[in-house]
């Protein structure tokens, strides 16, 4: 593990899409707004509709966290509910802002948000320390394949800028990250209300040489949520797109490598094999479709190939399986036990799934996996599913795409769990 200082320096306009994280009241929405404000990315209107949103909460000034609560309920109980998506963009570099709630209510919502992110901006009260909730974020964020971490250390100005008080959070968050393995980590001392050390370098933390939160944004690596591992393309079809002419093409997004005209794929869970004539997009062939890319693939042969299916390169194809052991974390407020009856969404695919075993449950506090019969409310643990359709799955560290899904309830329709293909990666407790 790694500082993030020249872990991967952005170029131009590579976008990187983070998610702010951490429990509630310590500050995410304040340091997201600031970050937005003070790099000039909202609108007169948009700062009018912050001061009025304070003005009838009794705030004096300008409360920034009003920037990314858009929904009248956070604003008045002054907590993040949904997830708040903001875009923001500097000379070297594009965001896609995910600003998580921190409520333990809402960690279905915070693992939305973290689902598809380069990168977390962990925030933490350096007053408090890390709190369960923002363990339980990491946590999940780690297991989401989240790899690079931006530690705020927030309200330092109540500290009266302390060094040591930021440095037991710097340890702390260093110690989480290791046992996540987690690839890289900067932590940074903050005030986000008065905006030291967000956009501009403070001259309130003389002991610290660092860079600001947007410099570490600036200079993190971007792009890897799709392109993940090495199991090699992987397109599930999203539409059959019948060809005026007559044919079929299939529509999708391309995830963990390329595809190219002349690829030998299969069509799973069936097992057909053709070739890759044409690949393309509304503006027409490419030569090359990458990660991330929507595009239509057309087959050398007449095969059956319907939504849910998955088109692969032959050569590393995943082989569909009917059990699977995966990592979930369970959202809803009746437990998840052996027996029950969900629906998997799968990439496209929607097909009926039995729980056969709860194997254990994650102990945030330690990060040991234990024994367990079931799992709460915000419960992280191991399960084993039966599907009634074989699903083409990839190990969650090789493909972030194919190697998660959701639990649907069958008779409310809500979803109640996100699961990750495999057991949780995590080191070892270190020795004494």
């Amino acid at each position: 593990m790694s500082s993030l200082d020249g872990a991967g320096v952005g170029t131009g306009s590579e976008l990187l899409r983070f998610a702010a994280v951490g429990s509630v009241d310590d500050g995410k929405s304040t340091l997201i707004g600031r970050l937005l404000h003070d790099t000039k990315q909202l609108f007169d209107d948009q700062l009018e509709a912050v001061a009025t949103a304070s003005r009838r909460r009794g705030v004096e000034g300008v409360d920034l966290a009003f920037v990314t609560d858009g929904l009248r309920a956070e604003r008045e109980q002054g907590i993040t509910i949904d997830v708040a998506y903001r875009y923001a963009a500097t000379p070297r570099r594009k965001f896609v802002i995910a600003d998580c709630p921190g409520h333990v209510q809402y960690t279905r919502n915070m693992a939305t948000g973290a689902s598809t992110a380069d990168l977390a901006v962990v925030v933490v009260d350096a007053t408090a320390g890390l709190r369960e909730q923002t363990r339980r974020h990491c946590c999940i964020a780690a297991l989401l394949g989240v790899r690079h971490l931006i530690v705020a250390a927030n309200k330092m100005d109540l500290t009266g800028w302390d060094e040591a008080a930021f440095r037991t959070v710097e340890a702390d968050m260093m110690a989480l990250s290791r046992r996540l393995e987690v690839e890289s980590v900067v932590t940074v001392p903050v005030s986000a209300l008065h905006g030291d050390n967000v956009v501009e370098p403070s001259a309130a933390a003389p002991w610290y040489r660092g860079p600001t939160i947007l410099a570490a944004l600036e200079e993190a690596p971007a792009g890897a949520w799709a392109q993940e591992g090495g199991a090699g393309a992987r397109l599930p079809v999203q539409w059959v797109v019948r060809q005026p002419g007559g044919g079929r093409s299939y529509a999708g997004m391309v995830t963990g490598g390329a595809l190219r005209p002349g690829d030998e794929v299969v069509i799973l869970p069936g097992g057909s094999q053709s070739r890759i004539t044409e690949v393309s997009t509304y503006d027409g062939p490419l030569e090359e479709a990458i990660a991330s890319q929507s595009v239509t693939v057309t087959l050398a042969d007449d095969v059956d190939v319907s939504r849910g299916d998955l088109i692969a390169p032959v050569e590393g194809a995943p082989e569909p399986v009917a059990e699977l052991e995966a990592t979930v974390c369970w959202f809803a407020e009746h437990p998840l036990e052996a027996g029950q009856r969900y629906r998997v969404k799968h990439t496209t695919r929607v097909t009926p799934a039995r729980v056969l075993s709860v194997e254990s449950r994650l102990d945030v506090g330690t990060l040991e996996l234990g024994p367990a019969a079931r799992l709460g409310d915000n419960d992280i643990g191991v399960v084993r599913l039966a599907v009634a359709t074989p699903l083409a799955v990839d190990p969650y560290r090789t493909n972030r795409v194919t190697g998660s899904f959701v639990l649907i309830d069958e008779a409310t329709n809500a979803t109640v769990a996100a699961g990750m293909v495999g057991a949780p990666v995590l080191a070892a407790a270190p020795a004494g």
